[in-house]
């Protein structure tokens, strides 16, 4: 029996049919994960299927043809490109993939353009956090809310799956990631447009109709011949301009002078303050300093009031040059915007265009008044009291002052304090009145008890019959005058030469006691005084008296003291 191999070779029609499949083969060489290409041999309504020079023909789905249109201009023989990604699955058949290789195709062509930065159309096909989904040449790129469009947009609709120019502004060769802009395009035409505009202006021409765009607090946008300009609020006027908005519309046409042109940046700068001569130029040739001048109040702030002085002129006021009795009043309670008033100019800065104002000193000044009043009763109201002072106001003028607690009374006792409260009138005397701050004094209106050494002409070293007023356990006080107002400590170790009689229980109030006075310091109001002292002082002097050679006939000290209160107590019989 003939084998297979014979039978083959026997028939010329197979043999041949052999030779022209091997050849075939022998021209197909297919790699995995790279473009080829395909011709179309059928297109079925869920199916396009290709030859790919392969074993079978593939099969693509028609949803990867659906973009940019692709599939009604598909027919029978086109070839295309796609990607194989392996030559034969576990089914025996051939996977290819349109979708991929058109992204392939841009991936390279976008790595191309990138390194050249030129535009390309893209399809704004869906939106994701942070920004859209713009599909360019095939491949999904990232396109950043900020980069849609120059300026901001509430709605984007009107850009949505329509035809759009982008830019490549980075690529992520390891995640497979492409950014893109639209607004680089955008800026790129506009900086086209203004370098050619810019060609027509310069620094310092004078522009007639230049349109105003947009209006803030700091600024206004205008329109030069397609230029857009910054008109900022400081070069509005001479003077101080509250808001733009109060000034123009949006519209206008105004007149302005070009600043500044930064060509780096495009950016122009105009001015209207510009086209005007500078007001301060020759300020101190109208106005002096120390001078009185009519004015009207522009603007209250909390640190003073702006008033205007001549025309695009304005000086401050501040808080502490509005009032003679507070200086930090608040403004709002002195003045009122459009009120006319008189200022004194008290200085003018012409470098840095400021001029300090001071309404105060147009007003009777109450301190020149109250100089003559040092030494002289007035009256005061309290308006707070603290720890250690209470503060009034003078019923008269209003200016402020303190009594301290020790001038409220010569004890010099804190709990005086407790003995007025708010709004209460209290007749002080003035003691002192120094850098615009007034010191009180309440026990000035009285007698000083001191003043009893200086009537009764007494002095250190003198001896005075005092009254046991208290007894304590370290001593006792003696009242010195008959008043009983000037009160002094006499220490324990100051009641007796001998520490036995020292002993504070043996005294009695009422009881009389000679002290001599160690110390007195009538400034600082310190007294001081000692029976004991005044004691050694008497024992001196009787011994000085009665004990002359005493030593000599051997008398002792207990007999010259009985001898000398023996011969007084004869006379006193």
């Amino acid at each position: 029996m003939a084998s297979e191999q014979e039978l083959k070779n026997s028939n010329p029609l197979k043999k041949e049919f052999q030779n022209l499949l091997d050849k075939d083969f022998e021209n197909r060489k297919l790699k995995e994960n790279e473009i080829i290409k395909a011709t179309v041999t059928e297109i079925t309504n869920n199916f396009i299927i290709v030859d790919c020079k392969a074993k079978m023909e593939g099969m693509i789905p028609v949803e990867e043809f659906k973009n940019d249109d692709e599939l009604s201009k598909l027919k029978v023989g086109s070839q295309i490109d796609v990607y194989l990604e392996r030559i034969e699955s576990f089914k025996g058949e051939i996977v290819i993939s349109r979708d991929k290789a058109k992204k392939m195709k841009a991936w390279k062509k976008m790595e191309k353009i990138f390194e050249t930065q030129e535009e390309m159309t893209g399809y704004i096909t869906g939106k994701v956090k942070g920004g859209f989904i713009a599909t360019v040449e095939g491949l999904p790129c990232f396109m950043p809310s900020s980069q849609i469009d120059v300026r901001p947009l509430k709605r984007v609709d009107h850009l949505m799956n329509t035809p759009v120019k982008v830019i490549a502004t980075r690529i992520d060769k390891n995640r497979g990631n492409v950014c893109v802009s639209r607004r680089a395009v955008l800026e790129k035409s506009k900086n086209a447009e203004i370098t050619e505009a810019l060609k027509n202006i310069k620094e310092g021409d004078i522009v007639e109709n230049a349109i105003v765009k947009a209006t803030t607090d700091w600024g206004i946008f205008l329109d030069i011949n397609g230029i857009d300009a910054l008109l900022h609020v400081s070069d509005l006027s001479h003077g101080r301009v509250k808001k733009p908005s109060d000034l123009v519309t949006i519209g206008q046409k105004l007149k302005v002078k070009i600043t500044k042109i930064d060509e780096k940046t495009k950016r122009v700068s105009a001015s209207i303050k510009a086209l005007t001569e500078d007001p301060y130029e020759n300020i101190e040739k109208k106005y002096k300093v120390g001078k009185i001048y009519d004015g009207e109040v522009t603007k209250i702030m909390d640190y003073g009031c702006f008033v205007r002085i001549d025309e695009g002129i304005e000086g401050l006021i501040h808080n502490s040059e509005l009032d003679w009795t507070n200086k930090n009043i608040r403004p709002n309670k002195v003045l009122s915007v459009s009120q006319k008033i008189k200022f004194k100019i008290v200085n003018i800065d012409k470098d840095t265009k400021r001029i300090s104002l001071s309404y105060k000193a147009t007003l009777p000044n109450p301190w020149d008044k109250i100089k003559d009043q040092i030494g002289k009763e007035v009256k005061i109201r309290v308006n707070n009291i603290t720890d250690k002072a209470i503060f009034g106001d003078l019923v008269d003028t209003g200016l402020s002052g303190m009594l301290h607690y020790k001038e409220i009374s010569y004890e010099e006792n804190l709990e005086d304090l407790k003995k007025f409260k708010k709004n209460d009138t209290i007749t002080v005397k003035i003691l002192e009145i120094k850098d615009d701050k007034i010191r009180f004094s309440k026990r000035a209106l009285d007698k000083d008890p001191l003043d009893f050494f200086k009537d009764n002409n007494k002095k250190v070293g003198d001896v005075i019959t005092t009254r046991i007023h208290e007894v304590l356990k370290t001593g006792v006080k003696v009242s010195i005058d008959k008043d009983k107002k000037l009160i002094v400590t006499i220490r324990k170790g100051d009641l007796a030469k001998d520490a036995a009689d020292a002993r504070p229980e043996v005294f009695s109030s009422g009881n009389a006691l000679d002290a001599k006075i160690t110390e007195l310091d009538t400034k600082n109001r310190r007294v001081k005084l000692s029976v004991k002292a005044a004691q050694i002082d008497e024992e001196k002097s009787l011994i000085a008296k009665f004990g002359e050679g005493a030593t000599k006939s051997g008398a002792t000290l207990k007999g010259i003291f009985e001898k000398a209160i023996g011969k007084k107590g004869k006379k006193d019989k």
